[in-house]
């Protein structure tokens, strides 16, 4: 499974404020088949399988375009682990357990 980091930027909007943008692009993910994401502070997390993990990112990336933004900036890092299975809290947790001692 894939696990990627995107962060997406609409250009040019006449207004600093991206929440209207971040909350349009989050409905887009709720769409998405075959991944599941989780939206933080700074970017969403996006799982699965690779082929869907791009066509979600596709989908985010073109979603400020058709809310009106006129240029786009998509930022993306992918972790493509194949030797095991691997998720976010995963690998969240392998930190922590680390972090404690165990």
């Amino acid at each position: 499974m894939a696990i990627a980091e995107v962060t997406v930027i609409p250009i040019g909007t006449g207004s600093t404020s991206l929440s209207a943008y971040v909350a349009d692009m989050q409905r887009v993910l709720d769409t998405q088949v075959g991944i599941t994401y989780e939206l933080t502070s700074m970017s969403t997390i996006i799982e699965g399988a690779l082929n869907d993990v791009f066509t979600a990112i596709a989908a985010l990336h073109e979603a400020p375009f058709l809310s009106g933004a006129l240029r786009v900036s998509t930022s993306v890092n992918i972790d493509d682990r194949r030797d095991k299975e691997s998720s976010s809290q995963q690998k969240l947790q392998s930190v922590r357990s680390r972090l404690s001692g165990v």
